[in-house]
């Protein structure tokens, strides 16, 4: 076992006595390298170490005694965005919470020692510098540093929260926004930002001195006219990337993005920084780069050196990107054993739906295999290392949609995985989450102006809505175990050396598990869904586990629909949490008050109305914080059970005048007054439809049990209401049944689909083709409970929804 120095040297020489009388699986499985060990008592990094790998070497909570963990302090948080890894060193935890508030909170009893807030909601300038909040925090060498979300970075002394230095990273008011956690390698403090969603804008990655807060180098991750020192290189490789350039006639940038704002991973040895890069903007290739071209550092693995920032090699997981296919999932870097010989390697599942195994040294590529379900790339060729790509998958100037797996929020998003050398297995939250996606429609269609692309992101098809966690063997490309998780937000994940992996689900359940086999050893009711990742520390010989409560950090709104199941309210109580074997803390049973909409009477249907409502719901950002269909996951209120949209000028204050800009809500001054009353108008029409359509979440669970329901019983006419996200759609369905076959007509005020189908096991399922505008299928799957049909309807692309009617 390699080792560390003084004191870390003695440790680990016990620990490496330890591991001989251990049974073969708690032995290490692969070699663990020194900076994986070095320090085992503290955190201080998002990923704990330079590694990224998300791994605690402690050892005192294993597999045989887990299950006599105890809370033993807790600390109680406002509402606001906690989605975030915690860190420790000086004995303190130290968290971040909101728009980058800071705490420092004694590790042993979790009393508040200093604060610090960051300033951003008073300066915040646009929706963008305010959406969401900050992931994660740094520490080196006594100081805490973050990075604010319009883009300060700062530095602060540990011990009393004192401002050490601060500088703006933006070097321009291009639409940008940082939450993601900054890294401290190598004296070097390192951020990104995001932002490639919305503007062609040049990323970039900035590197400061830990010390002084100066500019130490700056790398950019898309071709420009500014050619900075560590870029030089970086140049020659990019500009014949993009054949045609990036610039439109006028001299005004057409192509970009390239955002590098999660994933950052270092080699000390090596002396290497690894840049997680991001998707171009626009997402259409023949709008960004008319050419063509691999549009290099896009959807990139970079490589840079500590000092210079100057470019040593790339790895580009998906060439010519349009698909949102990133690499800005957190990296992990360990050394394999591969074909009998150590290789020091870089490995990341992105959102594309790969596992990937790179040299870290040389960026040669090694293996990769799918993780989750993949539609876009046959596999990875194993000569070229690029993607044998799937016919059909390149949209530009083809007509229809195109079913894509995994859709733009991934397989794996930003939660952390984590990998243990012990086991050799790396952890992965893993998504099967479909959408469709096609060329952009003349006048209208894309998801955000300029993006060249008709996108739905929130699509029901079959074997979509799921979540896993799946322990990956990076050197064989297999699965090892997988464990089936509640809803379809995973959340972050760490390994330990007691043989045990933690996580949080979306249930409002802490949960450790035996890190070879997955087998559940121990949970805690949080009362509330978890989303960022744990972590381990010691102090005084005694080691602690803690996590952040709150649900969050769903990109652009999306992965509610399959939470809905659950309460992943904004008011549930956010906590910090941590546990010890001997802990004798407490906290009281929460319960949430039932979801009950306002009274609304003068409220009054209205179609045409309540559609434009929710257009300018989802492109006008709200979708961002309050969910998809406005069906909040917990990053913000669930409006469609707030009193504020039942009153015209109180909801104009808020929405259009900021009034709650300091409780996070930006102002919107752009909505004209027609458009702010339509948009309210949606959000009355959703709230109407609210209490149906948490019964229809009941009554689908219940449906989907068994069923004895005889073919005769589903013959007839059926007055059916379909709880869609404009309201309950009424309509009546015809069906006639000969042995197992159903056929019949639905009829509702849009027009009428002829459906035809079978039954089987008490369920019938038929479906039947409609244009509304576009040709869809529209399907059913029911059954008959006590007189009444129940089921889903699956709508095309537009979601499904549950169904229910009676003759």
């Amino acid at each position: 076992m390699v080792t560390g120095l003084g004191k870390v040297a003695v440790r680990w020489a016990f620990a490496a006595l330890a591991l001989i009388a251990l049974p073969s699986c708690h032995r290490p499985a692969q070699p663990i390298e020194e900076q994986t060990v070095v320090d085992p008592d503290e955190w201080p990094n998002w990923g704990r170490t330079g590694t990224e790998t998300h791994y605690s070497p402690l050892d005192e909570i294993d597999t045989g005694n887990v299950s006599a963990l105890k809370l033993a302090w807790h600390f109680d948080l406002e509402p606001g965005y906690t989605p975030t890894t915690p860190l420790m060193a000086e004995g303190k935890v130290f968290i971040t919470t909101g728009h980058s508030h800071i705490r420092a909170l004694d590790a042993v009893t979790g009393r508040q020692l200093w604060e610090y807030d960051g300033g951003t909601r008073e300066r915040a300038k646009t929706a963008l510098q305010m959406s969401w909040g900050s992931k994660g925090i740094a520490y080196d060498a006594g100081h805490v540093f973050l990075v604010t979300t319009d883009g300060y970075v700062v530095s602060l002394d540990a011990k009393t929260g004192r401002q050490a230095w601060k500088t703006m990273d933006f070097p321009d008011d291009a639409p940008r926004n940082a939450n993601g956690a900054p890294r401290v390698f190598g004296g070097k403090v390192i951020t990104g930002f995001g932002g490639g969603d919305i503007s062609p804008a040049r990323g970039f990655v900035s590197a400061y001195d830990a010390r002084t807060g100066k500019l130490a180098w700056r790398f950019y991750t898309t071709p420009g006219d500014e050619v900075t020192p560590a870029n030089r290189k970086a140049e020659e490789v990019m500009r014949k990337t993009w054949p045609s350039g990036w610039k439109n006639p006028d001299g005004t940038r057409r192509g970009g993005g390239g955002t590098a704002w999660n994933a950052f991973a270092y080699d000390a040895e090596l002396r290497l920084v690894y840049l997680g890069v991001g998707n171009g903007f626009p997402y259409n290739q023949n709008l960004r780069s008319p050419g063509g071209g691999d549009n290099l550092f896009l959807a990139s693995v970079v490589a840079v050196n500590v000092d210079t920032g100057e470019y040593k090699w790339h790895y580009q997981l998906c060439p010519g990107e349009q698909w949102d296919c990133t690499a800005t999932s957190d990296m992990t870097l360990a050394t394999l054993t591969i074909d009998g010989k150590d290789r020091k390697v870089l490995m990341q599942a992105p959102k594309n739906g790969f596992f990937y195994v790179l040299d870290r040294a040389t960026g040669q590529f090694i293996s990769a295999q799918k993780i989750a379900k993949v539609s876009w790339a046959e596999r990875i060729d194993v000569k070229t290392g690029r993607p044998v790509e799937n016919p059909g998958i390149r949209y530009n100037g083809k007509p229809g949609l195109f079913e894509m797996w995994p859709g733009p929020t991934g397989a794996h998003s930003w939660q952390p995985q984590a990998y243990s050398p012990q086991t050799g297995l790396v952890y992965v939250p893993v998504m099967d989450m479909p959408a469709l996606i096609g060329d952009g429609q003349k006048g209208g269609g894309e998801v955000a102006a300029g993006m060249g692309v008709t996108l739905i992101p929130e699509v029901e098809l079959p074997g979509g809505h799921k979540s896993y966690l799946k322990a990956w063997n990076p050197v064989t490309q297999t699965e090892a175990w997988r464990v089936d998780l509640p809803g379809t937000w995973p959340g972050g994940v760490m390994a330990s050396a007691g043989g045990l992996v933690w996580q949080g689900q979306i249930d409002g359940r802490f949960v450790a598990r035996d890190a070879m086999t997955g087998k559940e050893l121990w949970s805690f009711r949080t009362e509330s869904p978890i989303v960022g990742a744990p972590i381990s520390y010691r102090v005084k010989g005694r080691q602690y586990v803690t996590v952040l409560t709150g649900a969050g950090g769903q990109g652009a709104g999306m992965q509610t629909l399959g939470n809905a199941a659950y309460r992943t309210d904004y008011r549930l109580p956010r906590r910090v949490l941590t546990f010890a074997l001997d802990g004798k803390d407490s906290i009281a049973p929460f319960a949430m008050p039932a979801l009950e909409p306002v009274s609304d009477p003068d409220f009054k249907p209205d179609l045409a109305r309540a559609q434009a409502g929710a257009m300018l719901f989802g492109t006008r950002s709200c979708i961002v914080c309050h969910g998809w269909n406005a069906v909040a996951g917990g990053a913000a209120p669930d409006l469609r059970y707030s009193p504020v949209i039942t009153d015209a000028a109180t909801f104009r204050t808020i929405v259009k005048e900021g009034g709650l800009k300091l409780n996070g809500m930006p102002p919107f001054p752009q909505f004209t007054d027609d458009e702010l009353e339509t948009l309210r108008f949606y959000l009355r029409a959703r709230a109407q439809a609210a209490p149906a359509e948490q019964k229809a979440l009941l009554d689908k669970a219940k449906a989907a049990k068994a069923s004895n329901a005889r073919p005769q019983d589903f013959a007839g006419r059926w007055n059916i209401v379909i709880q869609s996200p404009i309201g309950p759609q009424k309509a009546v369905m015809d069906l006639t049944v000969k042995g197992n076959v159903v056929t019949g007509k639905v009829t509702a005020e849009q027009g009428t689909v002829d459906v035809a189908g079978g039954i089987r096991d008490g369920r019938a399922r038929f479906e039947g083709r409609a244009s509304m505008p576009m040709p869809i299928t529209v399907k059913y799957d029911v059954t008959v409970r006590d007189g009444q049909l129940l089921g889903e309807n699956s709508n095309g692309p537009f979601g499904t929804f549950p169904v229910s009617g009676t003759r």
